[in-house]
């Protein structure tokens, strides 16, 4: 019996033996692959996480399989140029490089903000002209698509292309991309109906960039922002009257442009809104019994609305009122 137990006791051994030895070569076997053993250091290096011996040679590296078109290898090779050598001249180029990797993906927001470290960290780069360009560029694709609503405003929320444009302003202010980009970013804030921001940064472009080739399209964004804003007849018309001024403005001081075509319809349907506030004044008065104060407003309904189909109305009202012996 006792001979019995002892046999399988060995038998137990020998098979927990073998197991372990097929563990032990068989992992060792399919890492060998992963796992290299270097004399220098005297311990196992696996080649997906070693980095090379010079900041050089990293960087080179990566740029290598940049060229290749192998981005996402590219990418790892310039983190660990950054993880190993983050002193080194060659940091800031491996980091204006992930930038460059990540648009190469598909990744525009993420490159944006890869670039923006090297603006913020290696001031020293050769490539910040270079960076804000690329900054620009990516603003300008994400405005393609974008959509920012009013509660995106309220809730404190900045859609990417705004925030990629402001910093383009701020990284270069008086560069070749500053104007452009303060003039878009009022732009897109107009098409997404908040008129009254649009037009703070459209006021930015005139009073920061006076001498820009976008002054003149800003003017005109400027007016088409008041004009949009511009209240219902029954309402407070000054914003409509701003408008009316800064588009004759715009007339009078780009009479050959091709927007001032469009300024004049715009001046014409404003006006008519103007010239219906005050026909709907001159009726209130009129159904208050206040005759004299109801012809003053049909009268600047006739003298100064002439072209309107509201002044035939104003004329109307103050024959049947002369007629009632109301008019003095």
């Amino acid at each position: 019996m006792t001979k019995l137990i002892k046999c399988d006791r060995f038998k137990q051994m020998k098979k927990t033996i073998l197991l372990f030895l097929w563990l032990f070569f068989g992992l060792t076997s399919s890492s060998q692959a992963y796992w290299i053993w270097t004399p220098q250091t005297g311990r196992w290096i696996n080649p997906k996480y070693s980095v090379k011996g010079s900041p050089a040679e990293q960087l080179e590296s990566g740029k290598s399989l940049f060229e290749a078109k192998e981005y996402k290898k590219a990418e790892q090779e310039f983190i660990k140029l950054i993880h190993y050598y983050r002193k080194s001249k060659e940091a800031a180029e491996a980091q204006f490089y992930i930038g460059r990797c990540m648009e190469a993906t598909n990744r525009p927001y993420q490159a944006f903000l890869a670039y923006q470290k090297v603006i913020e960290k290696y001031p020293f780069s050769e490539r910040q002209g270079e960076i804000v360009e690329r900054q620009y560029q990516i603003g300008e694709r994400l405005l393609e698509n974008a959509k920012f609503t009013f509660w995106d405003s309220v809730s404190g929320k900045e859609y990417s292309a705004v925030e990629i444009l402001k910093k383009v302003v701020a990284n270069a202010p008086y560069g070749k991309y500053a104007a452009i980009a303060q003039y878009k970013i009022g732009l897109f804030l107009k098409n997404s109906g908040m008129y009254t921001e649009a037009r703070a940064e459209f006021d930015k472009v005139i009073n920061e960039y006076p001498q820009s080739e976008w002054v003149k399209a800003t003017k005109y964004q400027i007016a088409l922002c008041d004009a949009k804003a511009a209240p219902k007849p029954a309402y407070d018309q000054s914003t409509t009257g701003n408008a009316v001024q800064e588009f004759e403005e715009f007339v009078k001081t780009y009479p050959d442009a091709d927007l001032s075509a469009n300024a004049k319809k715009h001046i014409s349907q404003l006006k008519g809104k103007e010239a219906e506030n005050n026909y709907n004044i001159a009726r209130f008065y009129e159904k208050q019994k206040a005759w004299e104060a109801a012809r003053i407003y049909y009268n600047i309904v006739v003298d100064d609305y002439k072209d309107t189909s509201w002044s035939v109305k104003a004329i109307e009202r103050l024959g049947i009122l002369g007629k009632k012996g109301k008019l003095k």
